[in-house]
């Protein structure tokens, strides 16, 4: 239900007209059709909201980070994005009741920064046996946007197997920026960027996933004199649209770090400071 009919028929196998009974059961199956708002209320009863280790970030987004939807963090280097995802790793595997997600997680890293020694302490911050946490975490780096996708492709029939609630890219954009280069190329990276996307929103609303992504940013020279802060998120509108709530991250004093609400459909625009430490993310001590 979730593909058109164009890609099933690419299938070998698949002729139109099997295709077409396909598409005819699966919608006896599922109501794809419309439903009210008080169902829609029920249906959201079942997003988790996995804590981030620091407490005020959990407010300002509302309990944590969300399944059934994307998470999008961008900043400069060394703003807490991959800190964040480290603790995230962790804090999706408490029960439920200590704010967690009860799942298993997926690490997809294309910059190469996923450290399994850094998620020990922050393991042991939580209580828990790092062996075992480090068990529970499936971990692929990438190469090409191509080899990005098609994790995503296999990792669909995993996640149908087994409980995941969490699913990382680290970073979302930064295969796409190599692979692609000049303007001319834009429309066919934006393109492919928007399909991958795509994959990402099915696999958060059909697993009940959360799914966090990095950004990088952009310098934004011809924003003029008056724009305090020249830098923009990389991905353009294409990005902008399909994640659901965008964070800003920015370093502050020490080891302290500032999260804004830049976009997101539920929550008011804020900030949270909160601080990084070996055991992963946590509240700023005075």
């Amino acid at each position: 239900m979730m593909h058109t009919k164009k890609s099933l028929t690419g299938i070998k196998g698949l002729s139109e007209a099997k295709v077409d009974k396909i598409c005819e059961a699966a919608e006896k199956l599922l109501s794809q059709g419309f439903m009210t708002g008080s169902d829609l209320l029920i249906k959201r009863k079942s997003v988790v909201r996995i804590t981030t280790g620091s407490q005020t970030l959990d407010e300002l987004l509302g309990g944590g980070i969300e399944t059934l939807c994307i998470t999008e963090a961008f900043g400069e280097f060394r703003s807490g994005k991959t800190q964040l995802a480290h603790t995230l790793c962790v804090s999706t595997q408490l029960p439920l009741h200590m704010h967690g997600g009860n799942g298993k997680v997926a690490y997809i890293d294309t910059e190469g920064t996923f450290r399994p020694e850094r998620i020990v302490p922050i393991a042991e911050r939580f209580g828990m046996d790092a062996n075992a946490v480090l068990d529970n975490i499936i971990y692929a780096r990438a190469y090409t946007y191509e080899h990005q996708y098609n994790l995503l492709l296999g990792l669909a029939a995993k996640m149908a197997e087994e409980p995941f609630r969490l699913l990382i890219v680290d970073s979302v954009i930064a295969l796409f920026r190599v692979d692609f280069s000049g303007r001319g190329e834009l429309a066919e990276r934006q393109q492919k960027l928007a399909q991958m996307l795509s994959r990402l929103t099915k696999i958060a609303e059909e697993f009940n996933v959360a799914v966090y992504i990095t950004n990088q940013v952009i310098a934004d020279p011809g924003g003029g004199m008056f724009i305090t802060d020249p830098k923009k998120p990389a991905g353009g509108h294409v990005l902008a649209h399909a994640a659901t709530i965008r964070l800003m991250l920015r370093k502050g004093k020490g080891e302290q770090r500032v999260c804004k609400i830049f976009d997101a459909p539920n929550l008011p625009e804020g900030e949270a400071v909160f601080q990084i430490t070996t055991g992963g993310l946590m509240d700023v001590k005075d």
